[in-house]
């Protein structure tokens, strides 16, 4: 994300904020059937609403006993002794690039991080922050959330259970440790828990979240079940179909697997037009709500992220196989009602109500029998198994009769460190004179939709860009599928080409299409739209940049005051608003805008930075002061703040102080042209 400007008392005076972004009835059930599955069941409904696991429960115990202890159910919890699956007493991590050091440890039953740093063997730095929930199961990771008052940020420290050891979380290594700031956004929540309770117009706040997956992410709202059973109606589930909750057993074999596909298919999700992570329930289409992409490489067979079970799956010849054999003339009518038992589907080896850690691996060894039981039998009889075994043991593979072992070994995910998983990829284990060849990108590839549209691709290449991988081919890609020729196009395509030329800081660019579609049509007619993906709002902010990089404050402002209309909640939205206010001269108005951010968001480092200078502007020094030495227990690092400290020490006339800050600045980034100047001038002074 780009990073927006900022106060500094010398050379010019602005405010700045930084961006850290980031059933079918009884009869035949064929593949192409899916739509039919939404038409008829009850809990589809806008008036379906969800009970909770707890009220799910009351008639089925013996499930929710088991289905607690799957990593489903234990996904999500506040942070407790008993949730934690960490080991305290190796639990301290470096992050040489950033030069942080981690602890994690139990003070009574309250689980702290300490970030510090260190000179020597003296500690000059040091953060004490509390943890307020884990995420993950304990399965392959511990990961840590808090919140401050609902705006919920990742930390930075992950326990990775399977060696037993503590590490920067993903995306947290190389340089790219966003500490304390990473924002968790309803696309994570609503995969990682049951669906939260999410303050609309904010990127991060919920008023609450829920304790784990429950039972209605895979069977939908349960209050019509709960209702029909409430009056004693009563259905035979072993001849029809109850219609007043989703059996995923009875869905189609396509709208089954969406189930799966719509956590278990992790990549570059794109909404469609309208459509918000609350919106997809279990027997939808998975394409009328979202479009999952995933990059494609030439040679790369054997990579694969941490969560594409669902795409891995379906490139194994098992899978294949049994589609065409599904919907073949012979077998296509042979489980009506239970329909995925004619093809092979995620729950043909998983039981989701069961845990993997308790289920004995001949589960997954007779799932291959019931279609490889003949050839099993004859490789025994041939006594070839111990030539099978040689094989593996020259691909790396332990001497074993373990399918699953041999057929989906094992590996490291490409996205998550320390963690093995088994690839879901079913197929003859490659040797190594099989793995040659260069690893050459070929394109995003839908996952879950064969012919995706002009405008999902486009966004598709500009979501890899901004979110995984700043390559500027993906900025090639998607123009090539965005069109601005005529005002048609350009009303239709405004929001993707504004995204896209932002991101290639082209802002001359951005202005020429807002003066060919007018304010006035923009801020009344098309981004005026409250979404839970604030698209209107970022298309805002991003106009209001383009106007104030070439300086007309006005202009931006009015977009600006948009885009905090849009996402009240937006907490970076409403710094980048006051900080033009103030560059406007109406500094009342953006001592406002700051002082409701720290309400809301009392440890927002740039909001501290910007309402410091403002209080120098006004001749409060010990106010000023204050603030920008909260702001400096927060972050050590932010330059913006080290720019403001200098300039107050030199308002202050310590200039060996304003000296020490600007070198601080100085020996992190060399490149600070602003540190380098101010360095010029206070020289004179000493």
């Amino acid at each position: 994300m780009r990073s927006l400007n900022y106060i500094s008392v010398f050379v010019v005076l602005f405010l700045v904020v930084v961006f850290s972004c980031k059933e079918p009835g009884e009869g035949n059930v064929k593949l192409n059937t899916q739509q039919k599955d939404t038409l008829v069941y009850l809990n589809h409904s806008d008036t379906a609403k969800y009970v909770g696991i707890n009220t799910c429960r009351l008639c089925h115990q013996d499930i929710y006993n088991t289905f607690i202890e799957t990593g489903m159910g234990k996904s999500f919890d506040v942070a407790s002794k008993q949730k934690s699956s960490g080991d305290y007493h190796t639990s301290v991590v470096q992050d040489k690039i950033g030069d942080f050091y981690y602890k994690a440890f139990w003070d009574k039953d309250s689980l702290r991080f300490l970030e510090y740093r260190m000179t020597g063997k003296d500690t000059i730095y040091k953060r004490l922050e509390t943890v307020n929930y884990i995420i993950g199961s304990g399965q392959h990771t511990n990961s840590h959330i808090q919140s401050v008052n609902g705006y919920l940020n990742q930390m930075p420290m992950t326990f990775y259970t399977q060696k037993k050891t503590w590490d920067l979380p993903p995306g947290f290594e190389n340089g790219h440790n966003s500490r304390f700031m990473r924002k968790i956004g309803l696309e994570c929540m609503s995969c990682h828990n049951s669906y939260p309770d999410f303050v609309l117009g904010s990127e991060n706040k919920y008023n609450a979240v829920e304790k784990g997956i429950g039972c209605e992410r895979c069977h939908g709202p349960g209050s019509i079940h709960v209702a029909e059973r409430g009056t004693g109606k009563k259905i035979d589930t072993s001849k029809y179909i109850d219609y007043s909750i989703v059996n995923p057993a009875k869905l189609s074999i396509d709208a089954q697997f969406d189930i799966c596909q719509r956590c278990h298919l992790q990549g570059n999700a794109i909404l469609k037009e309208g459509k918000s992570f609350y919106d997809f329930k279990p027997g939808m289409k998975l394409s009328d709500y979202m479009t999952v992409f995933l990059p494609k490489y030439k040679n790369a067979d054997d990579e694969f992220i941490m969560a594409s079970h669902a795409d891995r799956l379906k490139q194994s010849q098992c899978f294949i196989k049994s589609i065409e054999s599904s919907t073949s003339s012979a077998t296509k009518t042979s489980n009506k009602l239970k329909p995925y038992k004619d093809a092979m589907t995620c729950v043909t080896c998983h039981n989701p109500h069961v845990s993997v850690r308790e289920t004995n691996k001949e589960v997954f060894n007779d799932a291959c029998k019931k279609c490889h039981g003949e050839e099993i039998k004859k490789t025994e009889e041939r006594k070839e198994l111990a030539e099978v075994n040689v094989f593996c043991s020259k691909v790396g593979i332990t001497k074993t009769s373990n399918c699953v072992s041999c057929h989906m070994p094992n590996s490291g995910s490409i996205d998550i460190p320390h963690v093995t998983v088994h690839d879901h990829y079913i197929r003859k284990p490659l040797n190594k004179k099989e793995k040659q060849g260069i690893k050459e990108f070929i394109g995003l590839y839908a996952i879950n939709e064969k012919n995706p549209s002009a405008m999902i691709k486009a966004k598709a290449y500009l979501n890899q860009y901004e979110k995984f991988e700043l390559k500027p081919n993906y900025l090639d890609s998607a123009a090539f599928y965005l069109n601005d020729k005529t005002d048609t196009e350009l009303k239709a395509n405004i929001e993707p080409l504004v995204q896209l030329n932002f991101s290639k800081n082209d802002f001359k660019k951005i202005i020429a299409y807002v003066n060919k579609l007018t304010d006035t049509y923009l801020l009344n007619t098309k981004l005026t739209k409250k979404t839970y993906s604030n698209e209107n709002a970022w298309t805002s902010y991003r106009i209001g940049e383009a106007f104030y990089q070439v300086g007309d404050l006005q202009r931006a402002t009015n977009y600006y005051k948009n885009a905090v209309y849009l996402a009240p909640y937006g907490l970076d939205f409403k710094n980048k608003y006051g900080s033009v206010l103030a560059a406007s001269g109406l500094t009342l108005y953006a001592e406002k805008e700051f002082t409701d951010i720290l309400k809301e968001h009392p440890k927002h480092v740039s909001a501290l930075t910007n309402l410091g200078f403002i209080k120098l502007q006004q001749g409060k020094v010990a106010e000023a002061e204050r603030l920008y030495f909260k702001a400096l227990s927060l972050d050590p690092d932010y330059e913006p703040l080290l720019l403001n400290i200098a300039g107050f020490y030199a308002f202050k006339k310590d200039f060996k102080q304003s000296k020490l800050y600007l070198e601080k600045i100085l020996k992190r980034n060399p490149n600070n042209q602003q540190a380098k100047q101010a360095l010029n001038q206070i020289k004179q002074f000493i």
